[in-house]
């Protein structure tokens, strides 16, 4: 059974819980003098070393009420981190909340000089194995990537003295159940385990039987699933078409100064961030496909205050910690019941009022039905269906959203490469259409025509036997002039077509007649008799004709 605490009227301040003298200061540099009913009730329990099943609603100090008394824990027993490992473990679902968790321990232990060390993706593992390899005092993980640093061999755990799993029901719902089971079983059988969780399903119960030692300390500020009762909620019924405009209707009033916006889907979130966009309303969308600096950037600017509307998915919003939110639009109703808890608890914070407004379709009402039975209560609503005034914000949201689509950057246009450009058949010859010999192939001859007969003639020594024999080549062309002006092979020709007596398929042609007058019989053994320079045989063709 959990003990439904009450502030009791001793034990009211910080001081009287018996902290170290450190941490007390730091607390009273940020302003803590007061601790709240989950920090009264956890904190002294945690000190004397026992394991502690909590439940609490985002924003009721939790983080506070393990992080005190497990720096007290660590001063009071100094010595150095183990190498490749960490004396203080703590899971956490997301990146921001992990980030949160650890900025936590940064102030409260101040003054105490603690190292800690935040492990999660989206960023380089040099660092992150440079801090393991040197040993930390608490390492603030997501479960995903401290598996790859296991897996690695990057991390020990083996030597964790606290282990600590925060949001165990979004751990549930983020599908991390069998990951941090694969996690406890690097760790050491002797431990002190803390466990936290705003809603208690099943599967989280069992999960807590198994992680915790007998008889742990249970605490619950709350009944599980109920919601902050500083939180005015209402629903509006609205068709799905129309609820662009009915967002555009809230954002008219100027008391929405800092609004967190919930989607379902990453797609979606992008484009309710478009629509505000383009109706003048600051905006920045988070969610799992944005780059880690891209998420902390859109949560710092959302922080100082410099965009009205913050869009994100249930998963980026855990870990949102800005005490000023005014309101929550639930642009979607979540699938999950205790998810509506998680999204509302983003107000209200730090003992301060807020709002929450739920968009409810048609096709919303089962979920809004699960909501109701969870949270135990009757939500307030108003019907805005067949409104003619939505109806037409909703089409100039629709123009809203063009205007407010904008183009992902691209960078610097980049020149073109050159690509090496392959030289053309002709080219390579000589004689293509870039040889500067051809830049007179259309000046008028000078030279007389030469008839086809001659231009063989005289191209004879350079002919295709004459390019690797030239010498021979040259000596066979000119032995054929000759047999064409009068030689005594010219005698023995046969009429064309007539083959020799002693013709037979595969000899060779040394003996066939030229088929036309001017093919020449060109022999290819050696050259007897006299030759005659190609000079000489011109000067004598010249004369006969």
């Amino acid at each position: 059974m959990f003990a439904h605490t009450k502030e009791p009227s001793h034990l009211t301040q910080f001081k009287d819980l018996g902290l170290n003298a450190s941490i007390l200061e730091a607390l009273t540099q940020k302003g803590y003098t007061v601790p709240t009913p989950i920090q009264l009730a956890a904190i002294p329990g945690v000190m004397e070393g026992r394991d502690l099943l909590g439940i609490a609603q985002t924003g009721t100090g939790k983080t506070a009420a393990f992080a005190l008394p497990i720096l007290h824990r660590l001063a009071a027993n100094r010595k150095p981190a183990p190498k490749r490992g960490c004396r203080v473990l703590v899971l956490s679902p997301t990146r921001e909340l992990a980030t949160q968790i650890a900025d936590n321990f940064k102030a409260y232990g101040s003054k105490l000089g603690f190292s800690v060390a935040t492990i999660f993706g989206g960023v380089g593992h040099g660092p992150q194995r440079q801090a393991l390899a040197r040993g930390v005092d608490i390492v603030v993980a997501a479960p995903g990537r401290l598996l790859d640093h296991l897996g690695e061999r990057d991390a020990d755990l083996s030597q964790t003295e606290i282990f600590v799993l925060d949001e165990a029901d979004q751990m549930l719902d983020m599908g991390f159940i069998d990951p941090i089971r694969r996690i406890v079983r690097h760790l050491p059988k002797q431990r002190q385990n803390l466990f936290f969780s705003a809603t208690m399903p099943t599967d989280i119960e069992k999960l807590a039987s198994d992680l915790l030692n007998k008889d742990p300390l249970k605490v619950s500020v709350a009944p599980p699933s109920t919601t902050v009762e500083r939180v005015n909620q209402r629903v509006v019924f609205v068709e799905a078409g129309r609820k662009r405009g009915l967002l555009t209707e809230l954002f008219a009033d100027q008391a929405f100064k800092r609004v967190l916006v919930f989607t379902r889907t990453k797609r979606g979130a992008d484009k309710v961030a478009r629509i505000l966009e383009g109706g003048g309303v600051p905006a920045s969308a988070i969610h799992g496909n944005k780059s880690q600096n891209q998420r902390e950037r859109a949560l710092d600017e959302f922080k100082d205050g410099k965009v009205r509307a913050l869009v994100a998915t249930d998963i980026a919003a855990r870990g949102i910690d800005v005490s000023s939110v005014t309101h929550v639009v639930q642009y979607e109703l979540p699938d999950v019941p205790e998810q509506y808890v998680h999204r509302i608890g983003r107000t209200a914070r730090a003992g301060k009022e807020g709002s929450a407004v739920a968009f409810c379709a048609e096709d919303e009402r089962s979920l809004l039905r699960d909501i109701e039975r969870v949270t135990r209560q009757k939500i307030p609503s108003e019907d805005r269906r067949n409104d003619a005034q939505l109806a037409q914000l909703s089409a100039n949201a629709n123009m809203d959203e063009k205007r407010g689509a904008k183009a992902e950057p691209r960078g610097d246009a980049q020149p073109r490469r050159q690509q090496p450009q392959k030289p053309r058949r002709d080219d390579r010859r000589g004689g293509g259409r870039n040889d500067p010999r051809n830049d007179n192939r259309n000046a008028p001859r000078s030279e007389p025509r030469v008839e086809q007969g001659q231009r063989s003639e005289g191209a004879g020594g350079e002919g295709r036997s004459g390019r690797n024999r030239r010498g021979k080549g040259g000596a066979s062309g000119g032995a054929g002039m000759a047999a064409r002006n009068g030689a005594p092979n010219a005698q023995q020709q046969k009429p064309r077509g007539e083959k020799s007596g002693n013709h037979r398929k595969g000899q060779g042609h040394r003996d066939q007649a030229p088929a036309r007058s001017d093919v020449l019989k060109v022999t290819s053994g050696a050259v007897t008799g006299p030759v005659t320079s190609a000079s000489d045989l011109m000067r004598r063709l010249a004369t006969q004709n």
